[in-house]
């Protein structure tokens, strides 16, 4: 597979919106079209913490003026006539064009870019400006007090005295963001918590709550036949994302990689995605309708329902464990040859799906000794009939 692509712009911040906002890292992957893995590293890099949003002084030159300080650089005009017919201070008429090139080199375009580029010039955090601040907020995770505790602590301790004062989330900030240098990382392990990523309370215990799924069956009490691949009909199943929250179940057969697919629409609805797979289960053989193994996405909330309609009785992976679905992740990587990332997925009719599953089952595998799926599909049915 190549590289990926990098997110643009709106995509990060709504990577981070959906992080705020309590959605899982599986939850955000499929809408943004990305790997689980690839999600958490994304968050990780800042522990967890959104960046700041880059905002511009209002007080700060715009594109229009440096335009006008560039025609009149060229014109020959003092930057004191220029500053008057801005309406600036001459003082920063001189320093922009100072910073930018002189007379000769003052570009405005470029003059722009720069301003852009050092609005979030990075001031020095707190605990950096007080060392004696650091020292005790150190001190004090080593003998595993809570951010909490600590700030809490230093009110009472320290009264009026501002220069020892620091907010809970601060000290998190400078736990989980290590670029800031402040605080060793080896602190991290002070925490209760023991997470190396930062996520607001509220939005943790919605995230948390939405995961939930009632009377969920760990992968780990799946029959051990359904690991090794020895007997067919055990099943893995996901939904593989596409633009503007369209979505399609895919559910692969663990021991000959036979593939199923099932349209769901824009929805992941938990009734409206059981029903779907329902549907599609109910075509094939009994002998091969075994187990099904899923992630813990909420679309799954109903899956006694689908038990009860199929007899297949569903497993639940655990949190954050793509891997243990390796053989579904695998070929949802391999219908991306034919559904591209970001493509609208409700324009596929089911029979355009079954025309896309035919062609990746009767493709050899080179983990079937380069047989296809569906002539091992097909003799596990024979062998099981």
């Amino acid at each position: 597979m190549g590289r990926s692509v990098r997110l643009s712009e709106a995509q990060k911040r709504e990577l981070w919106d959906r992080w705020r906002g309590g959605e899982t890292l599986v939850e955000i992957g499929r809408a943004l079209g990305r790997s689980t893995p690839n999600v958490f590293t994304m968050l990780k890099a800042r522990g967890g913490i959104a960046p700041a949003v880059r905002r511009r002084r209002q007080s700060g030159l715009r594109l229009e003026e440096r335009e006008e300080i560039s025609l009149g650089l060229a014109g020959g005009l003092s930057l004191h006539r220029i500053a008057a017919r801005l309406g600036r201070a001459p003082s920063t008429i001189s320093r922009e064009v100072a910073h930018n090139g002189g007379r000769e080199g003052y570009r405005a375009v470029s003059a722009e870019v720069r301003a852009w580029e050092t609005a979030l010039r990075p001031k020095p955090c707190l605990l950096a400006r007080e060392p004696r601040l650091r020292d005790v907020v150190a001190e004090k995770l080593e003998q595993r007090w809570s951010p909490q505790q600590i700030a809490g602590w230093l009110r009472l301790k320290f009264g009026d005295d501002g220069a020892m004062r620091v907010s809970h989330e601060t000290i998190y900030r400078s736990l989980f963001i290590q670029a800031r240098g402040v605080l060793r990382r080896e602190l991290l392990a002070s925490l209760r918590s023991r997470r190396v990523m930062r996520r607001a309370h509220g939005a943790r215990s919605q995230g948390m709550k939405r995961s939930l799924i009632p009377d969920a069956v760990s992968i780990r009490e799946r029959p051990a036949e359904a690991l090794d691949r020895a007997v067919p009909g055990h099943w893995e199943g996901d939904l593989l994302a596409g633009g503007g929250g369209s979505q399609i179940a895919t559910l692969v057969e663990r021991r000959s990689r036979f593939l199923l697919l099932a349209r769901i629409g824009a929805t992941k609805k938990t009734d409206e995605v059981v029903a779907a797979l329902v549907r599609r289960v109910q075509t094939l053989p009994e002998q091969v309708k075994a187990s099904l193994t899923w992630d813990r996405g909420s679309e799954m909330t109903a899956h006694a329902r689908f038990t009860l309609a199929t007899d297949i009785k569903v497993y639940f992976c655990d949190p954050h464990s793509p891997w243990q679905r390796g053989s579904n992740e695998n070929t949802n990587g391999l219908l991306r040859q034919y559904l591209p990332k970001g493509c609208d997925l409700t324009a596929f009719s089911q029979q355009d799906l079954d025309d896309v599953a035919l062609e990746l089952n009767t493709r050899p595998r080179k983990t079937l000794d380069y047989k296809t799926p569906a002539d091992i599909f097909n003799q596990g049915v024979a062998m099981t009939g």
